[in-house]
């Protein structure tokens, strides 16, 4: 039997020719970094989170992000990013914000993380005060925790089979013992 030896062929090329094995999974959540184009002299901010790396890519609030994992996808790590130095790629004085994204759909996982075909943003957990305050009320996330420490009780227990108890509604789950 013959061994063919490949070099010289980019991440990209390599999951063109990947062939599915089938596994499907359920969501999974990963941690990345959002670019924040704040407005400037010769530019003007946009309300918007965007890639890292590819800027013109616009993260939008109520809508998932996509890409075909054959060319880029949605970037993803495995482990917890809370600041610049923790991030592997140089943004120089870009101002960024860090937290948790599901993703879904086809999914290719390297060694640091993950691309993938969907993205949705779960979280903004890590970056500066006030953007992070302006970003969450735009992408509507951590919200409940908010609400929860500004007004601590009381709080409508329901049963976790019931309707009421998810995280869109601001409720204690006491079969969960937590705020959902």
């Amino acid at each position: 039997m013959a061994t063919l030896f490949v070099t010289n062929r980019n991440q990209n090329e390599l999951a063109r020719h990947l062939k599915h094995d089938g596994v499907r999974v359920g969501e999974i959540i990963a941690y990345r970094a959002w670019r924040v184009i704040e407005p400037g002299w010769l530019r003007s901010g946009d309300n918007r989170l965007h890639s890292v790396l590819i800027k013109d890519y616009v993260w939008h609030p109520d809508e998932p992000a996509s890409g075909d994992v054959r060319t880029h996808g949605i970037y993803s790590c495995r482990d917890v990013i809370r600041s610049k130095e923790e991030y592997w790629y140089s943004v120089g004085w870009a101002s960024l914000l860090f937290g948790k994204v599901k993703i879904w759909g086809e999914v290719v996982e390297h060694e640091e993380g993950y691309r993938s075909e969907f993205g949705k943003i779960v979280s903004l957990d890590y970056g500066d005060p006030e953007l992070l305050e302006k970003f969450r009320k735009i992408y509507k996330v951590n919200q409940i925790d908010k609400l929860a420490t500004e007004h601590p009780h009381p709080w409508t227990r329901v049963n976790a089979r019931s309707q009421d108890c998810g995280p869109d509604k601001l409720r204690f789950c006491s079969a969960r013992n937590r705020l959902l």
